[in-house]
């Protein structure tokens, strides 16, 4: 049952069998069973793959298996903070709290207006139905911006899908017949269904290939039949390389390209010009491997591709973006089974772009890319005299003192905010800055869901029902937002009443009363996922409230996709689909089938103006020409490229605080080439000093003949403050210590962390 005045949920049984949820640790979010026992019965005894969950089939890597390391870590919130003026913290009570920041935030916005609040996160890996509810908060009080970890990634190859597709794609790699990997290793970032099974499949069967683009021989490389392994920062070079030797040596699918798209001459014209040898000779790949690779997927009946962070926090990054979907795209492999797809949503993620030119941030001026604000201007956004800064931030699931650029100037930024209001389960780098900590629930112990939904050609939604119980103190973040809301008065009393009283009536009669509610007052949509949290929430079982807004998004993805959503078995005439798909999602304690699609439902969900592909791209075809007689500059007083976040077997997204879940390479270690080990003068566990423009710090060295010389990587993950005992810890170096925020993309704002200059000193110990 759930207390509707606390949002806290009671779970009967704890302890005494498995119970279904899911992994939080990556966007794939694979289905898991726990077992509770150990001290008190909330420690999870046992955890393994849920083989009922149709996406992950029972599948989990080892980082799943130490998920108690989160749910158990030391430092818990149970009680909302207040700094006092000596900067340390007070804990008060939830009414004073709410009370008190939704007055500041509405004294900052009659002041200076809502665009001087500032939102970021509203997710983190699985922690999804908070960040669907903040939208309400953020429009009652009339805010226009904010950003998350997106923006620090993928926003560059947002921008370059909705210029070529009007929306977003993905890679059937389940069914394809080659697989490309753009500076990504899925056998430890995953990203993709049951990533290591698949990978090997793929790798053993003859008529299938792999092919991998990465400096590092990974542990993907090491499987594939191909490996382009280019020079750190030079992927443009290489695919473009590529895209040029598809089009040079008469591989492009022309029927297709006539048929579906448009611009091939502009594209033929630059592609016609450049050399792909010497591209080649940039990147530092034999040409006859690239083109090896290039008929692989030219003469394959599908193929699916996957860029990730290796090249989209690295040079050119937007640039590589698009060139690497030129590949695919003259090849034709767009809306082919096994190939790439736009998949279905019941949440969509990504703002869709309008045509013309990009809404920008207030200061800077810079791009905003399907709504978010660039990560590495935010300082820049608050360190100023300008009228329209940032004056306020509300952060809920992030940690941007930690995670984004040069993190000793958003340090600064953050402090220089009239107000700062952080949502967390820890007490994270960025709440100690906070004038306001609120706690939340763990996300085991709440409502909860995964939104990052790509599957094809059967999408699944997995709603999580929580493993325990929430420990007094501490809201979910619907409840959170519904107060806030409520405390600036944009949830009317009498509105609230009357549809929950409708709710109890039943689904069809909530549904007339909520649709008529808000013809009749607009505003209210503003704040329906709050709204509906109050109204049709309570009326929803095992104390499932939170899940109310799935009920919108769920009418709104039957409405969208029809077809889809019968042939998952969601039948029948008007509003009976959505209610049918609504209540499968409610009672899937493993996930439930929401979409089944056929490859051609991708030419619908393109949203260019004639329904084509438009290769043509004019503001980056000139970049592609400019490499003919570029090269990447190196400044000989930072000799080496460091890799400032790689993905190892035992790093994950920063909710894993305690050091102690990690069973290999605990410190983290700055992995480098032998031979430059002995120039710099080091052993294997010896101590370097690495400084970059943004910093300085020290690591523990491993000698890994993986790594290109010249190219030494720190793990993603660490340098995280733990409380242990009585004391503190920090464990391993904190990347963002040593990266720039000016060191970045000029399309995208997305940083450099893949490529930072760096150099090496060996430290005696």
């Amino acid at each position: 049952m759930t207390d509707t005045t606390t949002g806290r949920t009671d779970v009967v049984g704890e302890g005494q069998a498995w119970q279904q949820t899911a992994c939080i640790l990556c966007e794939c979010n694979c289905g898991i069973e726990v077992r509770l026992g150990g001290d008190g019965g909330r420690h999870f005894e046992r955890i393994r793959g849920d083989k009922a969950h149709p996406a992950s089939q029972g599948y989990t890597c080892e980082k799943a298996l130490r998920l108690d390391h989160y749910q158990n870590a030391e430092g818990r919130l149970t009680a909302p903070l207040r700094r006092r003026a000596d900067g340390t913290f007070e804990r008060i009570d939830w009414d004073t709290a709410i009370t008190e920041i939704a007055a500041k935030l509405a004294e900052i916005r009659d002041s200076h207006g809502g665009g001087s609040i500032f939102y970021y996160g509203g997710g983190g890996q699985g922690n999804h139905l908070g960040g669907a509810h903040s939208g309400a908060t953020l429009r009652a009080l009339g805010a226009k911006y904010r950003s998350s970890a997106l923006a620090q990634e993928k926003t560059g190859e947002f921008w370059v899908n909705n210029q070529l597709m009007g929306t977003s794609v993905r890679g059937d790699f389940e069914h394809c017949e080659v697989a490309l990997f753009v500076g990504k290793n899925p056998w430890h970032s995953h990203g993709i269904p049951r990533a290591r099974t698949t990978l090997k499949e793929i790798a053993r069967d003859p008529e299938r290939c792999l092919i991998v683009v990465d400096p590092r021989r990974t542990e993907t490389a090491e499987l594939a039949d191909i490996h382009l392994q280019v020079r750190p920062g030079t992927d443009a070079w290489l695919l473009a390389a590529m895209a040029a030797a598809m089009l040079q040596d008469g591989l492009v699918d022309r029927a297709w390209l006539t048929e579906h798209s448009t611009g091939l001459d502009e594209v033929a014209g630059v592609l016609r010009n450049l050399s792909v040898d010497e591209l080649c000779g940039v990147a530092g790949v034999e040409p006859a491997l690239v083109r090896t690779a290039v008929e692989r997927i030219a003469g394959a009946a599908s193929v699916a591709v996957f860029e990730d962070l290796g090249v989209q926090m690295s040079l050119h990054s937007t640039l590589s973006s698009y060139l690497e979907k030129l590949v695919w795209l003259l090849a034709g492999q767009l809306a082919r089974p096994g190939a790439q797809y736009a998949p279905s949503s019941l949440v969509p993620l990504i703002r869709p772009e309008r045509a013309g030119a990009l809404p920008t941030s207030p200061v800077v001026g810079a791009p905003i890319i399907t709504g978010l604000v660039p990560c590495n201007v935010i300082p820049d956004e608050i360190l100023t005299d300008h009228p329209d800064r940032y004056r306020a931030m509300l952060v809920e699931s992030g940690n941007p003192a930690h995670s984004l650029a040069d993190s000793p100037r958003m340090r600064e930024a953050l402090s220089a905010l009239e107000l700062l209001v952080v949502i967390d389960v820890a007490f994270t780098e960025t709440a100690r800055l906070a004038h306001y900590v609120l706690p939340a629930p763990t996300q085991y112990e709440k409502w909860e869901a995964t939104f990052f939904n790509f599957d094809f050609p059967r999408n699944v939604f997995h709603l999580r029902k929580p493993v325990l119980s929430a420990p007094e103190g501490v809201l979910p973040e619907p409840e959170i937002h519904a107060r806030l809301v409520e405390a600036l008065g944009a949830l009317p009393k009498d509105v609230v009443d009357e549809l929950r009283a409708a709710a109890e009536r039943g689904r069809g009669a909530f549904a007339e009363a909520f649709f008529a509610a808000t013809a009749a007052d607009p505003d209210l949509g503003k704040v329906a996922p709050v709204l509906l949290y109050r109204t049709l929430g309570p009326s929803l079982p095992d104390g499932a409230a939170a899940a109310a807004v799935l009920w919108g998004a769920a009418h709104r993805c039957a409405q969208a996709n029809p077809s889809g959503v019968q042939r998952a078995g969601f039948t029948g005439d008007g509003l009976e689909p959505g209610e049918r798909l609504f209540d499968a999602i409610l009672e899937g304690r493993s996930g439930v089938v929401i979409t089944d699609d056929e490859p051609e439902v991708t030419w619908q969900r393109l949203r260019t103006d004639d329904g084509r592909v438009h290769l043509a791209i004019a503001e980056l075809l000139p970049e592609v020409a400019a490499l003919a007689h570029t090269t990447p500059d190196r400044d000989p007083d930072f000799p080496f490229v460091l890799s400032a976040g790689e993905r190892r077997s035992f790093t994950a997204n920063t909710i894993f605080r305690d050091p102690a879940w990690r069973k290999r390479d605990a410190g983290g270690a700055l992995r480098i080439h032998p031979d430059d080990a002995a120039r710099v003068g080091v052993a294997e566990g010896g101590r370097v000093r690495v400084t970059t423009q943004g910093g300085s710090t020290e690591a523990t060295v491993e000698l890994n003949d993986t790594m290109q010389p010249g190219h030494v990587a720190l793990p993603n993950g660490l340098g995280l403050s733990y409380r242990a005992g009585e004391g503190e810890v920090v464990t391993g170096v904190a990347p963002n210590e040593l990266t720039s925020g000016t060191h970045r993309d000029p399309w995208a704002g997305t940083p450099y962390h893949k490529h930072v200059p760096a150099r090496l000193e060996a430290v005696e110990v």
